[in-house]
């Protein structure tokens, strides 16, 4: 059993953090919406701190999965954060989707107090977080990765090291780049379908079988044609990934004109009032177009 503190129970890290008490480890939580942390005590056990520092104070790993660049600063630094809570060689594996700038900083944040900072992104959607199924993508030096790869084991399907610090975050920018692309995609097909005159259900169970079958397709084209957008990543958040894609891609010298343009796509999603819709809404644009 080890001693555990997770940041964060948002729709991805409140099952996250009852698979890790599930599993036996000891958890401590904390969530800025207290009620949040006290009814996942109540439902799965463990205790719950009054600030990040608290929940971290004797844990020998911190999990983070908040919102944001700042969200994170916010769990980590200052008098009330994580890393003043922590003792030296401790580590700290950030879920959460951020700028690589970020996670730079405080990375070097971490080693100034002796602590072990491992950079880990996830993709998987709430149903891979509670399915204990989550795609985690690394970046940090290898014996860091290697002993916090055991924790995230609880509730991955595939934990993989990239590189160092930053690739995790990097790797988590391409896989964003790929979904955009891909949902724009089968939006388009699905709208070309419709028009004309066929049936999406049908042109779906046939295409998906061949060269253009994705998770997307699979998964969402069901909801998609139901206009059903409840289901997983918010448009909100999306923008937020893209907009750091797009940041670091001007930064890179890469050049992503597809990305740009669906980021603007989700743009005019956000206008229709879809903020929190999930990303598969693309769909819904392209109706409203009609």
């Amino acid at each position: 059993m080890t001693k555990l503190a997770f940041l964060g129970l948002g729709v991805m890290g409140y099952p996250m953090a009852g698979h890790l008490q599930a599993a036996g480890h000891e958890v401590t939580v904390f969530n800025r919406t207290s009620g949040k942390a006290g009814a996942w005590v109540e439902q799965h056990g463990g205790s719950m701190g009054k600030t990040p520092r608290e929940a971290s104070e004797g844990a020998e790993f911190v999990m983070t999965c908040v919102g944001n660049d700042d969200d994170l600063r916010s769990v980590c630094l200052g008098p009330d954060g994580a890393f003043a809570g922590m003792s030296a060689g401790a580590t700290l594996v950030d879920h959460t989707t951020v700028s690589a700038k970020v996670t730079h900083e405080l990375s070097d944040a971490a080693k100034e107090k002796g602590l072990v900072f491992v950079d880990a992104p996830i993709s998987g959607g709430q149903a891979g977080a509670e399915n204990g199924a989550l795609s985690i993508m690394c970046g940090g030096d290898q014996s860091s990765y290697d002993a916090a790869e055991p924790i995230m084991q609880v509730y991955s399907k595939i934990c993989r090291r990239l590189g160092e610090t930053g690739a995790g975050q990097m790797t988590k920018m391409s896989n964003q780049i790929a979904i955009a692309g891909l949902v724009q995609g089968l939006s388009e097909a699905l709208h070309f379908a419709q028009k004309a005159g066929l049936d999406g259900r049908a042109v779906v169970e046939v295409i998906s079988q061949g060269a253009a079958g994705s998770w997307q397709m699979v998964n969402r084209y069901e909801t998609m044609l139901d206009d059903h957008f409840d289901h997983g990543f918010a448009v909100d958040w999306m923008r937020k990934d893209l907009g750091i894609c797009l940041e670091t891609a001007n930064e890179t010298g890469a050049s992503l004109p597809v990305t740009a343009l669906v980021d603007q796509f989700y743009k005019d999603v956000q206008k229709l009032g879809g903020g929190r819709w999930d990303t598969s809404s693309l769909f819904k644009r392209l109706r409203a177009l009609d």
